[in-house]
């Protein structure tokens, strides 16, 4: 039953989507296929982006206020996180929608896993009738094949780029980094790198078409996060 419903309402569905990206608007480029799926997927997943991201600013704000809870019940911590769930409950800050966002997109890189393992050419018999069936896939891009693994290149520069990213992040705080912040930093790209280095391509791409969105993301976030902050002082009660 799982199989079944994986792969006639999760695989075959992005499988054909993928083949018609490829096929019209990606002019038999499948890298930009890819690309296409991505940013498709980041628009659909858009509201829950906003959601997730006025949370965040949310909880920037409410740092010193979650700070003074964690200081009044450090010897009570069933109570501490009451309370703090209270203070996100009534400031509406959920952490459901990033969730949503991060699980779409791992989702989504399982199934290009399974799509690019052993060859894309060979699942073109779960194509759809309205989807034009290619003669063969060309899986080069920029010179890359986009099966091979253990590719430093990609990988590492995902690994760079995604780094970039968290550090522009988190320069914008307010307050300075903790030791997990920079740790996290750190060592995230590195498990990401290292993890991408021993699958396809393609899911360099994937990711790095991702963090190219949220870079947008964080742009516009930063421009709400100032007139939040500019918002008179009874609102932010």
């Amino acid at each position: 039953m799982f199989h079944q419903v994986w792969h006639d309402v999760l695989y075959t569905p992005l499988l054909n989507v993928l083949i018609w990206l490829y096929n019209v608007p990606a002019f038999g480029n499948l890298g930009v296929a890819i690309i296409y799926l991505t940013i498709i997927i980041r628009v659909v997943l858009l509201p829950f982006t906003v959601v997730s991201e006025r949370s965040k600013i949310l909880y920037e704000r409410l740092g010193q206020k979650i700070d003074r809870i964690g200081q009044d019940f450090k010897n009570d911590p069933i109570q501490k996180k009451e309370m703090i769930r209270k203070v996100m409950r009534e400031h509406r800050v959920s952490p459901w929608a990033k969730v949503m966002v991060l699980g779409v997109q791992a989702l989504t890189l399982v199934l290009l896993y399974q799509v690019f393992i052993g060859g894309i050419n060979g699942k073109l018999g779960d194509l759809y009738s309205w989807v034009t069936h290619p003669d063969f896939i060309n899986t080069d891009f920029l010179g890359f094949d986009l099966g091979e693994v253990r590719n430093l290149f990609w990988s590492g520069l995902v690994g760079a780029v995604l780094f970039l990213e968290i550090f522009i992040d988190y320069r914008g705080k307010s307050t300075g980094l903790t030791k997990s912040e920079v740790a996290y930093m750190i060592f995230f790209p590195a498990a990401v790198f290292l993890t991408l280095w021993i699958l396809p391509i393609a899911k360099s791409i994937f990711i790095l078409t991702s963090i190219c969105f949220s870079f947008i993301v964080i742009f516009f976030r930063q421009i709400f996060k100032k007139r939040f902050e500019a918002a008179p002082a009874e609102s932010k009660k």
